[in-house]
């Protein structure tokens, strides 16, 4: 495994690796309730995952996305007004799969069937604060950034101690 993203919850980081070197570092908020891998607890999973698909290419910065689907609209001051209860997917969605059977995997901890993603936000809301209901947030050019450097399949660790990730076990 020579390229990989590993997020850091403590840090409220996303770094990019490649070949066992950070090549980039990007902020990021996860859930306001903390790690962990059940089925409607609002928190984000840990462990390994893989990118099951991008969503969003070749959409404005700041579209806004349902249910994977955009709207046709962009995020601004007096949409978030209209709509201040809505939690933005914005620009693009990297959709998560958990790789560890029993962990993120399967049954009531499935990372997949729990729409859990990185994706982009209000840019104001990634200030180092965990707010999310359980995805991992970013800045909507940093998530366009990275959504055209990473392919699907690449693998994803999500850590909750600031420790670079061991290795996966299959």
């Amino acid at each position: 495994m020579n390229s990989y993203l590993w997020v850091s919850i403590p840090a409220q980081r996303l770094y990019q690796v490649d070949n066992g070197i950070i090549i980039k570092t990007y902020p990021i908020s996860t859930a306001s309730k903390g790690p962990g891998e059940l089925l409607g607890s609002g928190c984000t999973p840990r462990g390994w995952h893989v990118i099951r698909a991008k969503i969003g290419s070749g959409l404005p910065s700041g579209a806004v996305l349902v249910g994977r689907r955009p709207t046709g609209e962009i995020y601004d001051s007096s949409l978030a007004r209209r709509y201040p209860e809505r939690d933005w997917i914005l620009s693009r969605i990297l959709w998560l799969s958990g790789l560890e059977i029993g962990f993120n995997r399967l049954g009531t901890v499935d990372t997949l069937r729990r729409f859990i993603y990185i994706h982009g936000s209000p840019d104001h809301l990634i200030d180092g604060q965990p707010r999310s209901h359980g995805c991992i947030r970013m800045r909507n050019a940093d998530v366009i950034e990275l959504f055209e450097q990473v392919r699907v399949g690449t693998k994803v660790y999500v850590s909750a101690e600031n420790q670079s990730p061991p290795s996966l076990k299959r």
